[in-house]
């Protein structure tokens, strides 16, 4: 099993930036692909952000040219820097982790709220 713990939500204004944080641990030398997912209230869990273990990163559409995904293997974390902040970016943010074999791992989650 891979756990996996977020950091870095909470409340900023339109137009602002920032930076979440996970750190995984335990079956570490499982892990691929590492990502963000999000959900906002009453609607389904999206992929925001991927990427692979070579580094190779994809964004969803809505998220293209704000977002920044990076990954520090030595240190099994991951990053997803969001900058121009939008109300609509405002959602629970999910780090996950796959393995080759297509398991995919999330952490709890952390609440990042955009104001108007």
């Amino acid at each position: 099993q891979v756990q996996l713990v977020e950091s870095g939500g909470g409340l900023v204004q339109a137009g602002g930036s920032l930076r979440l944080s996970c750190v995984a641990s335990g079956a570490i030398f499982r892990i691929n692909a590492m990502g963000w997912f999000r959900q906002a209230l009453g609607t389904q869990r999206d992929l925001v952000a991927r990427i692979s273990s070579g580094g190779a990163t994809s964004y969803a559409d809505s998220v293209k040219g704000r977002f920044i995904i990076s990954r520090n293997n030595a240190k099994n974390m991951v990053y997803l820097e969001m900058n121009s902040l939008k109300p609509e970016d405002t959602a629970v943010y999910y780090c996950s982790a796959s393995d080759q074999s297509g398991n995919t791992w999330l952490g709890q989650g952390t609440r990042v709220t955009v104001s108007s």
